[in-house]
């Protein structure tokens, strides 16, 4: 008689090569938030940030970097995560006014965001946790429950946010990355969303990994945001430099960004973890 294992493991190979045959890929979903009736569903306005806030003021510098040690090592802080991505669900996206619709999922991707590296750290990036065609990809797989659906990171980048047509988000979006935007320290709110998306835009383009001039060669180095995400801020490079010149750090920048024969080259994204060393 064969070992137990012998047998098994043939079938198990099957069932995987059957599943692939047939389109099916094993479930690797991974769910945060509750489930909510509706009748307990709030408008977004009524969503409290606070905890977010209290979160992110003690576990993030004013650099943008993560303690994603102190914070795994803390279990009433990822508690405390837990229980805002459970308020979280509790929103009715139905019901929201435009303030409150942005503050609410640009702090739903990046709470989601965080608790994933909390969930796989210690890690060196979240790109360690991408699967492309085959098991867990932390932008795809790690839901949020909000009402009737589970939107994955993607989603709510890609499906609810950019339609928005606000392009300042992806200044406010950050995937635990030190080549993404700075993480603020403090949650985003409807009554400042407009100042913080405005202060984002400018701390941006002020760090050399993001923006870079060169007047002599008229040549714009801009971070690969601008390349993966240009047409949110327009149809061409010369929209685009047009529509983020207001940004740029200095009036010989912001010139640069307007000359007809200007440049454009694409900074190397770092994918490194974001967290504070």
């Amino acid at each position: 008689m064969k070992p137990i294992a012998s047998v098994a493991w043939p079938l198990v190979v099957a069932f995987v090569v059957a599943g692939v045959v047939a389109g099916v890929a094993p479930a690797s979903d991974v769910y945060l938030g509750v489930e909510v009736p509706s009748a307990e569903r709030v408008p977004l306005d009524a969503i409290d940030h606070a905890p977010l806030d209290a979160l992110l003021k003690r576990f993030v510098d004013d650099q943008g970097r993560v303690n994603y040690r102190g914070w795994k090592g803390a279990p009433e802080g990822v508690a405390a995560l837990d229980a805002y991505l459970a308020a979280l669900s509790a929103g009715d996206p139905g019901r929201a006014t435009r303030p409150a619709t942005l503050a609410y999922w640009i702090n739903a991707y990046n709470a989601v965001t965080i608790r994933g590296i909390l969930r796989e750290y210690p890690t060196t990036s979240i790109r360690n946790h991408t699967a492309a065609a085959w098991g867990y990809n932390v932008w795809k797989d790690l839901l949020l429950r909000v009402g009737d659906a589970a939107p994955s990171l993607d989603a709510i980048e890609h499906q609810t946010l950019r339609p928005l047509g606000e392009p300042r988000i992806h200044f406010a979006l950050v995937c635990a990355s030190v080549g993404c935007p700075k993480l603020r320290n403090e949650a985003y709110t409807a009554a400042r969303i407009e100042e913080q998306l405005e202060d984002n835009a400018r701390h941006f383009f002020a760090q050399q990994q993001n923006f870079q001039a060169d007047p002599d060669g008229k040549t714009l180095a801009l971070s690969s945001i601008l390349d993966w995400y240009g047409e949110d801020f327009g149809k061409s490079d010369t929209e685009v430099l047009r529509r983020i010149a207001p940004w740029l750090p200095d009036e010989g920048a912001r010139s640069l960004a307007e000359s007809p024969d200007v440049r454009v080259r694409y900074l190397e994204y770092d994918w490194s973890l974001n967290e504070q060393r």
